[in-house]
C-alpha cells in the first residue's frame, strides 16, 4: 500500500513548492494520513457529542413538561403544546448540527472505505483518484445533505417518539375532566367536553385540534420521507 499512500499527496509544481512542503516518501505519507485521519475523527466525534447533547435536552424537556402537566390536577394542557414547540426548536438546532457532523463523517468514511478497507482486504479496485472527493471537500467544504433531509433523519431516529408521547399525554389531558382530590381522571363522555377542554385562550377547541392535527400530519410526512438513493444506508447498516 506504500505506492497507494504516496498517490494521496500531490506533487508540488516546479517553482512553486519545494519537496519540504509535502511528503516525498511513503513513510511521510503514511504519517500524514494517520494524523489527518485522527484529526477528522476528532472533529466528527465533537459534532456527534453536540448532537447527543441536543437530544438529551429534548428528552429532559419532555420529561419535565410531562411531570408538570400530569402530576398537577389543574395544570393547563397548553404546557404540553409548549413542549411540542420546544422540542421542535431543538430538532431544528440538531438538524443544523447534524449537517456539520455529516461532512466530517463522510470524509472519515471515505478514508475507511477506500483506503483502510483495501489495506486490510486488498481487492485491487482502489482507483488512483480515490482521495479526490476528500481533497475537493477540503478545498471547498459543502454540506452533503440538505436541512430538510437532516431534520427528517433526526425526526425519524429520535424525535418522532417524543412527539408521540406528547400527543398521547395531550389527548389524555383534554379527554379527561379536571381531577379532584376525591378521585382520579374521569373520561369525558362527549365530544363537546373535549372541545371545551382543548380551548387555548381565544382559540376555540376546534381550532386547536385542527392545528395539532395539521402539525402531526406534517410530522408523519417527514417520518415517511424517503432518503435519496445515495443516502445513509448506502454507507452501511450502522448509521445515525
Amino acid at each position: 500500500m506504500a505506492g497507494e499512500v504516496a498517490s494521496f499527496s500531490a506533487q508540488p509544481d516546479k517553482g512553486e513548492m519545494t519537496s519540504s512542503h509535502l511528503p516525498v516518501t511513503s513513510m511521510e505519507a503514511i504519517n500524514l494520513m494517520v494524523h489527518y485521519y485522527r484529526g477528522e475523527l476528532g472533529r466528527m466525534a465533537g459534532w456527534r457529542d453536540r448532537i447527543d447533547r441536543t437530544t438529551n435536552w429534548a428528552i429532559t424537556v419532555v420529561a419535565a413538561m410531562l411531570s408538570v402537566s400530569l402530576s398537577t390536577p389543574n395544570s393547563h394542557h397548553g404546557v404540553l403544546l409548549f413542549a411540542m414547540l420546544l422540542i421542535s426548536l431543538l430538532l431544528l438546532i440538531e438538524a443544523r448540527r447534524y449537517r456539520f457532523f455529516d461532512v466530517y463523517r463522510s470524509r472519515v468514511r471515505q478514508i475507511e472505505k477506500k483506503y483502510f478497507a483495501e489495506f486490510l482486504e486488498p481487492r485491487g479496485d482502489l482507483s488512483p483518484d480515490w482521495a479526490a472527493a476528500i481533497a475537493k471537500s477540503l478545498r471547498k467544504p459543502q454540506f452533503e445533505i440538505g436541512y430538510r433531509e437532516a431534520a427528517c433523519r433526526r425526526l425519524r431516529r429520535n424525535y418522532s417518539w417524543m412527539y408521540l408521547i406528547l400527543l398521547l399525554a395531550w389527548a389524555l389531558k383534554i379527554s379527561s375532566s379536571t381531577m379532584t382530590e376525591a378521585g382520579p381522571f374521569d373520561v369525558a363522555l362527549s365530544f363537546h367536553q373535549v372541545l371545551k377542554n382543548a380551548a387555548l385562550g381565544p382559540i376555540p377547541g376546534g381550532g386547536v385540534l385542527a392545528i395539532v392535527a395539521v402539525f402531526y400530519l406534517l410530522i408523519l410526512v417527514a417520518v415517511l420521507h424517503q432518503e435519496r438513493s445515495e443516502g445513509e444506508r448506502v454507507r452501511g447498516e450502522a448509521h445515525v
